[in-house]
């Protein structure tokens, strides 16, 4: 039961990827592409430290003693809604998401397979090509 609440909130905030990718799309429109970014990215700012300063129970100071490459997700979270920032307006919400999912899938294919980044091993399967290639060709049948 606990899974199914997890995979119906991830099926929610995946919806909310997609408004955000075609909102943020809009918004790059009329005030920049990257100040839409920096909108975004300003506000989710102000809003969790509002969370982290009345909810937070973790241990923010530690975030100098880690080691440099767990900091590259802020990196990699900025690229991504860039991105689609420049690319909604272009090919559409529903082509960006697919090929943002469709990537997601192949690097968690190999992130698990591999074990990097501290994952549970878990093999790449013919199962699991066929969901990519499927993914794939949804990516060009939409294009």
């Amino acid at each position: 039961m606990k899974k199914a609440i997890f995979y119906l909130v991830a099926l929610i905030s995946g919806t909310a990827l997609s408004l955000e990718g075609a909102i943020y799309g809009e918004l790059g429109k009329i005030i920049g592409q990257f100040e839409s970014s920096f909108y975004n990215f300003f506000v989710g700012s102000i809003l969790l430290t509002l969370i982290v300063l009345f909810f937070g129970r973790g241990k923010l100071s530690h975030t100098l003693s880690m080691p440099r490459w767990y900091l590259l997700g802020g990196l990699f979270g900025v690229s991504y809604l860039t991105i689609l920032v420049f690319g909604v307006p272009k090919v559409g919400v529903g082509i960006s998401m697919i090929a943002v999912v469709a990537g997601q899938m192949i690097m968690s294919m190999f992130i698990e397979h591999f074990g990097w980044l501290g994952s549970v091993k878990n093999r790449i399967t013919r199962r699991k090509v066929l969901a990519i290639v499927c993914m794939l060709g949804a990516l060009i049948v939409i294009y």
